[in-house]
């Protein structure tokens, strides 16, 4: 509850500082298309190493009238894009206690190259639903009334804030305050301990894709964070629980339920435009993830584990790779 409270909290906040930043938002920091909308998130998630409070943001930006909700769904699109830097980084930490280097990397470069072939495909699909006049303008029956409990507890709070503190303040304060929200949610919800589990004993159920497709997506939804989730790619596949094919499968099925988190947002904004934006990301990456899975997995599966192979067989290779995924969004930043 205290979780569910500062979440709130932290929405409020950062859809009050929105407006009076949205000129520089969209002057000084050049978030004026999609393009910049997508590298913003992209950005942002990266160092955040958590893509639901930019997601978060991005809605609140949505509501403030700062993006439209193209921007919106390209933002969002892009805090997944960096929300899988978290993988990576972990990797680096377990081969640096001496686990084995090619499942460590290999985990967080596979998880990587799934977000960074999937999405540019949830991008496209996405953009065309969103054009659609039945997508647009959708009455969902929800009114701004209906969180007047939250507003009465936080509106003289905001209020007094916003009176005395900049709004980038209130933007930057929000934003933490949502990372701190969502972690201490990731707290409440009990640890997965492999050693007292009975993935063991399942272990032969563990390595088909579809049930670790369907353990993506379960796991995803309970934590309400990607990047909790995929975290626990690595412990999984250095134990042996997990093997490195059936990583893919936990992926895709991560990617669709990760937006649990950011609905329930949308819905506390009581934005019909973000609750459009939000379940057509939902139905855009369930799309191109059946898609996938279905007529052509084992052709995707091979690509990606030659190329998460080949970037990890040596240093170059990685550096280059990490100098390209970094410097990406800066140049389309900078282009857009």
């Amino acid at each position: 509850m205290v979780a569910l409270l500062l979440f709130v909290f932290a929405l409020m906040l950062m859809k009050e500082s929105a407006g009076p930043l949205a000129p520089v938002i969209r002057g000084t920091f050049s978030v004026d298309s999609v393009a910049s909308a997508l590298c913003l998130g992209w950005l942002t998630a990266s160092l955040a190493l958590s893509g639901s409070p930019v997601a978060a943001s991005a809605l609140s930006l949505l509501d403030a009238q700062v993006l439209n909700p193209l921007e919106s769904f390209a933002m969002i699109s892009g805090s997944r894009l960096g929300a899988s830097m978290v993988v990576l980084v972990i990797g680096f930490a377990y081969m640096l206690r001496g686990k084995d280097r090619n499942v460590s990397l290999g985990v967080g470069l596979t998880s990587l190259l799934v977000t960074q072939t999937l999405y540019p495909v949830v991008l496209i699909i996405g953009f065309f639903l969103l054009n659609l006049a039945m997508f647009q303008n959708i009455d969902f029956g929800i009114g701004h009334g209906w969180n007047a409990p939250f507003s009465a507890l936080f509106d003289p709070l905001v209020s007094y804030m916003k009176l005395h503190l900049h709004p980038g303040l209130l933007l930057l304060g929000g934003f933490l305050i949502t990372i701190f929200s969502l972690w201490l949610f990731d707290r409440a919800v009990p640890d997965l301990n492999l050693k007292e589990s009975n993935v063991g004993q399942v272990s032969q159920l563990v390595y088909r894709p579809l049930v670790t497709f369907i353990l993506g997506a379960v796991i995803t939804s309970m934590t309400m964070s990607v990047s909790v989730s995929l975290s626990l790619l690595v412990p999984l596949s250095v134990r042996g629980f997990v093997r490195t094919e059936n990583i893919i499968p936990y992926i895709l099925g991560a990617n669709i339920t990760t937006f649990v988190d950011t609905l329930i947002a949308a819905f506390l904004l009581a934005n019909p435009s973000g609750i459009t934006v939000v379940l057509i990301m939902i139905l855009s990456v369930l799309m191109a993830s059946v898609f996938i899975l279905l007529l052509g997995f084992r052709t995707y599966e091979r690509f990606i584990q030659r190329t998460a192979i080949k970037i990890g067989s040596r240093k170059i290779f990685l550096i280059g790779y990490l100098l390209i995924i970094i410097g990406l969004p800066f140049l389309l930043l900078w282009i857009g």
